[in-house]
């Protein structure tokens, strides 16, 4: 991270473990900033799991996380409208259109860009999507919705896990651009989980678990 640039997520002394289970981290410390940011690793390593702590919906164990100067602990609802994070295997869209999915996603985001969601939208081709409920899709295009949204969105923290997975090659090539603009930009961080390594976008850092 240039040292110049603000710190959009705050990882303090973070240890999260599943019960009964070795520590996933402990005492990890962190401090992300703008642009795009790689957390890699193995299938098994943590990733997801450590995305959804972040995102505030699994507890940690210990540590404090902070996202544009708000604390999980001190105020959870207002941390959690500073991040943009849909878990891949959730259902709770499936009776929504893309669009009404899309519409719920970005109700109360005072900085959503209208224009860079249809710009996404249509470099992943979900046109032909929008009107149908999200149950119908395939798994690359519920993908694509969530992560349109996502990327449109004026959240300060952006968590995409596995962005890639079951995507044809013109919307990859669409979502490299995408994250390779905003890994120019000084008002956004996205964290990308993948297991395996990117190449195709300018990294502000890597991340690799399990952390030594």
């Amino acid at each position: 991270m240039n040292p110049s640039s603000p710190a959009l997520l705050r990882i303090d002394a973070l240890r999260f473990a599943y019960p009964d289970q070795p520590a996933l981290v402990s005492g990890w410390n962190a401090s992300i900033g703008p642009g795009v940011t790689l957390l890699y690793g193995d299938t098994g390593t943590g990733k997801s799991a450590l995305l959804n702590v972040i995102a505030g919906a699994l507890p940690a164990s210990a540590g404090r996380l902070t996202v544009a100067g708000t604390s999980l602990d001190a105020a959870p609802e207002a941390y959690r409208r500073q991040v943009f994070f849909v878990a891949p295997e959730t259902d709770r869209f499936d009776q929504l259109s893309a669009r009404e999915c899309t519409a719920s996603l970005a109700e109360g985001d005072a900085g959503f860009d209208q224009a860079k969601w249809q710009a996404i939208a249509d470099g992943f081709s979900l046109a032909p999507h929008l009107d149908k409920k999200m149950f119908m899709l395939s798994t690359g295009s519920k993908r694509k919705v969530w992560m349109a949204a996502g990327l449109a969105s004026g959240r300060p923290l952006v968590l995409l896990d596995e962005p890639t997975a079951g995507l044809d090659m013109p919307s990859t090539r669409c979502l490299w651009a995408t994250l390779s603009e905003i890994a120019a930009q000084s008002k956004q961080a996205v964290v990308v989980a993948s297991a395996a390594r990117i190449d195709t976008v300018p990294l502000a850092a890597t991340i690799e678990l399990p952390l030594r």
